[in-house]
């Protein structure tokens, strides 16, 4: 017969009998009802089988009786566990409080994340969740399904048209979709709009308002582009004049780029740092003292522990420091140059607004001094050049 799982949970020993009489002994234990699991002959003569604990003690009288002698070889089982367990009474117990203690920990809210909020702040929805009871460090058990709890906190929050409560271990996750409203119509006063710039005119697009000005129109700074004022001779209206008005404005720049450059690089060599982690606070555990490096760069890399899918509140960070260093390099003229013009043309367009286009660029003058390069370039920037100015009607109109 066969060890079952049966045979297991009863504590089971494997023994080993030897002597002139085991076949005797064989049949003693089978007239007496002992089970006798996996009997085997070994390469020794020796006869091996597996008895119950309680069979083990019922086995002594037949012994005697065919003067054989046996040999424990294994005892397994839960009796045998249960009385290992017993004579280490404070590794139990500590075992029991690490399961306990685990649980507990894994039972707690310990990160609550929002997303989809634009207009709502994180503070009012963490409010709303507080007053319906979900906040970190709460009891899981402690808070209401996460259906109900999402329609509470739809109730709670009017600019929400829906509202989802996920949790995921030690992790709820509260995602909203916030109700979507036209944005209000600015009021606009009568106003007409006016040339920031001196410039050639290259495109008018009035979407309100009459245009003054046309296309390679030479225009200066102040001048009226698009009018507010609408209308014949003594039936005149003022409305917020509203459109596009491109031009060619020309901007001088002088550039002093600098042959010599630092640049930043690595070395290869590098040191790792471990720091243990629980809840939100951390402790170093490895690399105490200094680092050996004169300058360097910390990379921080967080793993956190998971069982069963739950991410626990402990874990590790990883923190690889990296050695630089500053070395000095030397352009060429013709470089530093190309770098001092592109340096320019990023803060034209930076200035001259997005849309923005350079077409064309002229060097006036350069010069190499001092270990720097000087140059005055003139830039031919496409641009916006529109700019509001108020509109007032003189009064009896």
């Amino acid at each position: 017969m066969k060890v079952t799982w049966f045979h297991a949970v009863r504590g089971c020993v494997t023994i080993r009998i030897f002597g002139d009489g085991t076949e005797r002994l064989v049949g003693e234990a089978a007239g007496d009802g002992i089970e006798l699991l996996d009997l085997r002959r070994t390469s020794r003569g020796e006869l091996e089988c597996v008895v119950t604990a309680g069979d083990f003690f019922r086995l002594r009288p037949h012994l005697r009786r065919t003067g054989c002698r046996l040999r424990i070889v294994r005892k397994r089982g839960l009796p045998f566990l249960l009385a290992r367990i017993g004579r280490r009474k404070f590794f139990a117990a500590g075992l029991a409080l690490f399961f306990a203690g685990l649980y507990l920990l894994s039972s707690l809210v310990w990160r609550i994340e929002i997303e989809g909020n634009e207009r709502l702040t994180d503070e009012r929805i963490m409010a709303a969740a507080r007053a319906e009871g979900l906040y970190p460090f709460q009891w899981s058990f402690r808070l209401p399904d996460t259906g109900e709890l999402a329609r509470r906190l739809q109730l709670a929050l009017p600019g929400a048209a829906w509202v989802g409560v996920e949790k995921r271990g030690t992790l709820v996750t509260i995602r909203v979709v916030e109700t979507t409203e036209p944005e209000p119509r600015e009021l606009l006063s009568p106003r007409h709009l006016i040339a920031t710039e001196d410039a050639v005119v290259t495109r008018v697009t009035a979407t309100r308002g009459r245009p003054v000005v046309k296309k390679n129109q030479r225009v200066r700074k102040g001048d009226v582009l698009i009018s507010g004022i609408i209308g014949g001779e003594g039936n005149t209206v003022t409305v917020p004049a509203e459109g596009t008005v491109r031009g060619l404005v020309w901007h001088e720049y002088d550039i002093v780029s600098p042959l010599a450059r630092k640049a930043k690089t690595y070395t290869g060599e590098r040191r790792t740092v471990w720091h243990a982690v629980l809840g939100g606070r951390s402790l170093k555990v490895s690399g105490f003292g200094g680092p050996p490096f004169a300058k360097y760069e910390s990379v921080l890399l967080q793993e956190n522990a998971a069982w069963r899918g739950i991410v626990l509140p402990v874990g590790r960070i990883r923190e690889t420091q990296l050695e630089v260093r500053y070395e000095e390099r030397r352009l060429t003229e013709r470089e530093a140059a190309a770098e001092g013009l592109m340096q320019a043309r990023a803060d034209i367009l930076r200035k001259a607004g997005a849309d923005a286009q350079i077409r064309a660029e002229k060097i006036l003058h350069r010069k190499t001094e001092n270990g720097k390069v000087y140059m005055k370039v003139l830039f031919e920037v496409e641009q916006s050049i529109t700019d509001e100015k108020p509109l007032v009607r003189p009064q009896g109109e």
